[in-house]
């Protein structure tokens, strides 16, 4: 007489990779205990008069305890899982009133060791797609029944758990969404402060950091220097040579004067041709230093169609003497005169 074939384990729900996917998408897999979850868990053995009380996630090879009551661990195997059947069928609680009884289980290392499971009643926890993506369950090492009020019971606390899952997942979704609308902002407000053609940051852009630094200066007593830099004679390149090639000078003059700037300088296209460059913490002969580098750097670098040289008109104010309209009439004051003495040059006070 041959001796009978031990179950195989169960078989795969239809809807697999469905279900799977919809699982993942939780993100709730091996996270923390939660009171949400485990209150009703509690609530499930209590009703039900179980020793035991799991709510357990499915995923390709194991059954994991979201939360727990009665048992140690916090996870088994799929294939010995009674919780891998009761999701087969979605719209069902699985019953098994005596595991040994059942050849679904008899042989299940879960009913003849630890815990010795004979009583077992599992409520699929189902999304609104059908995709049953774990149980809630009691568990008893008593063959038994529950009462019809214990059924509904446990059915209903299904329904909460699944309600939480959902939750979770809206809540979810509603943080990815605001982390997207944020970094949109942050991009719609560096687009709104940035110039288009060259890059750099613009007007607006400018007016806010000039208030951080006059603040600053004046907080401290450190000085704040302000540079106006106006490329000479643009209007004959612009007539000369065209409006495209214009653009594309303005566009290597804002990277000649970024990467001759200072790091913590701040850079801006002040309008037109007119460029300016806030300096932190800068006296006058600091301020003179940088607008030379950047004078030079200009007048000496490879352009196409003609040298393109630039006027710097320099202001630098300290503590409670720094004024923005000030520090800004200061230096367009200077650029005026630098433009007076021929251009291409750098004039600041007592220079």
């Amino acid at each position: 007489m041959k001796t009978p074939a031990k179950n195989a384990g169960p078989p795969l729900p239809a809807d697999e990779t469905e279900r799977l996917e919809a699982l993942y998408e939780l993100r709730i897999l091996d996270t923390e205990a939660e009171s949400a979850y485990d209150d009703i868990t509690l609530l499930a053995s209590y009703v039900c008069g179980t020793p035991i009380s799991v709510m357990s996630l499915v995923d390709e090879s194991r059954q994991w305890f979201k939360s727990k009551v009665g048992v140690d661990a916090s996870e088994t195997a799929r294939e010995h899982a009674f919780c891998a059947y009761a999701i087969l069928k979605p719209d069902e609680t699985l019953v098994v009133p005596d595991a040994t009884a059942d050849e679904r289980f008899r042989d299940n290392p879960l009913v003849t060791g630890d815990p010795n499971i004979r009583f077992y009643a599992g409520v699929p926890l189902t999304t609104q797609s059908g995709h049953a993506l774990g149980t809630l369950c009691v568990i008893d090492s008593v063959a038994r029944h529950l009462a019809d009020a214990q059924m509904l019971a446990l059915r209903a606390l299904g329904r909460q758990v699944m309600r939480q899952l959902e939750l979770r997942r809206a809540i979810d979704q509603l943080e990815i969404y605001r982390a997207e609308l944020e970094t949109l902002n942050r991009e719609l407000e560096r687009r709104s402060l940035t110039d288009s053609l060259t890059r750099l940051w613009n007007r607006a852009a400018f007016e806010r950091r000039l208030g951080e630094e006059i603040a600053r200066a004046r907080r401290s007593g450190e000085p704040v220097g302000l540079l106006l830099i106006d490329a000479d004679g643009f209007k004959a390149y612009n007539d000369t040579f065209g409006h495209i090639a214009g653009d594309n000078a303005l566009i290597r003059l804002a990277n000649l004067i970024r990467v001759h700037k200072r790091e913590n300088d701040f850079e801006c296209r002040y309008g037109g041709e007119e460029f300016a460059v806030l300096l932190p913490n800068t006296d006058k002969n600091g301020c003179i230093i940088t607008a030379e580098r950047i004078r030079k750097a200009i007048e000496s670098a490879a352009w196409p169609l003609r040298t393109v040289t630039v006027s710097v008109g320099v202001s630098s104010l300290a503590g409670k003497t720094a004024d923005r309209e000030r520090l800004i009439s200061t230096a367009d004051a200077y650029l005026y005169e630098a433009k007076n003495r021929g251009r291409n040059c750098v004039v600041a006070e007592g220079l």
